[in-house]
């Protein structure tokens, strides 16, 4: 009569701490959703800066001239003859005049469309794309339209891009300290599961201890567990944000949104920062379980 050996643990042959599915589960949910938090905090910090780096630079590449229409003046004549002189100064490669049509279309997300009457005066708006290699013309803009008798006033767009710039490091900086509390959230979570885990298995620790191993080694068993289950709740959780930072780049959001969402910008830095959040995650899980296990078990033994 043959004896029935019993199979081996799912952890395979030999396994000192074979993975338990029911309580891995849901540690794996959870480190899993922080990942992602943590992605799209990074991805919206990165995109925050990327987004204010093209406004600064439309900005303090641009002035605007507002023509104020007057009784008895042509506005579109007058934006015309206000395009022509900014032409005329140096540091100016462009000046384009728009009509009313473009006033209405600037009006429109807030008043709606066709809802002004056709006789209402509305300023037009002159264009004027500025010479980066040359100094900006400052007050002699004003001075030439004054000096042709046109009512214009001269916007100079870039004492905007210190408040652009302001703006985008308090998202950096709000992005970048979520993601670091999240780490840290991930952490004790990581610490909490393992110090359990040592509790569910405390027979096979002692049964370990009383063949000679030291705490190094048990600790190590449970750092090479939740290494590799941070390791696939990083993997799952990059992906899911790497999907959706796809997503909201793909969709329009509105500019005052664009500070707070995920940028895919399509260049190495995201890719890196997905491929990376996998192994910080699995470095962080092994610390925590390492350090947690260490700790409970000096005060055992």
């Amino acid at each position: 009569m043959t004896s029935r050996v019993p199979p081996p643990p799912p952890g395979g042959p030999g396994a000192l701490l074979p993975p338990d599915s029911g309580r891995d589960r849901p540690l794996f949910v959870v480190a899993a959703i922080l990942v992602f938090l943590a992605c799209i905090a990074a991805l919206g910090a990165r995109g925050a800066w990327l987004q204010a780096q093209r406004w600064t630079s439309d900005l303090e590449s641009s002035i605007t001239i507002q023509i104020r229409p007057v009784e008895g003046r042509d506005a579109q004549l007058d934006a015309d003859e206000a395009a022509n002189i900014a032409l005329t100064l140096p540091g100016i490669v462009a000046a384009t005049a728009h009509d009313r049509a473009h006033a209405e279309a600037l009006l429109a997300p807030w008043l709606g469309t066709g809802n002004l009457p056709a006789d209402l005066p509305l300023p037009l708006m002159v264009e004027v794309r500025l010479d980066p290699d040359q100094p900006a013309p400052g007050e002699g803009l004003q001075a030439a339209l004054d000096a042709a008798g046109l009512t214009a006033t001269v916007d100079d767009n870039s004492r905007w891009a210190g408040a652009v710039r302001r703006a985008a490091r308090t998202a950096q900086t709000l992005g970048l300290s979520m993601m670091l509390l999240l780490a840290g959230a991930a952490a004790a979570v990581v610490a909490f599961a393992a110090r359990a885990s040592l509790a569910a298995r405390i027979n096979v620790i002692d049964a370990l201890h009383i063949c000679g191993a030291e705490d190094r080694f048990v600790a190590g068993l449970f750092e090479r567990r939740f290494f590799m289950l941070g390791l696939k709740a990083g993997i799952a959780g990059a992906v899911c944000a790497g999907l959706v930072a796809i997503a909201a780049s793909i969709g329009q959001g509105p500019a005052d949104m664009a500070f707070f969402l995920p940028h895919w910008a399509m260049d190495p830095f995201e890719l890196a920062l997905l491929l990376l959040a996998p192994l910080l995650a699995g470095v962080t899980a092994a610390v925590s379980a390492r350090l947690a296990v260490a700790a409970d078990l000096r005060g055992r033994w």
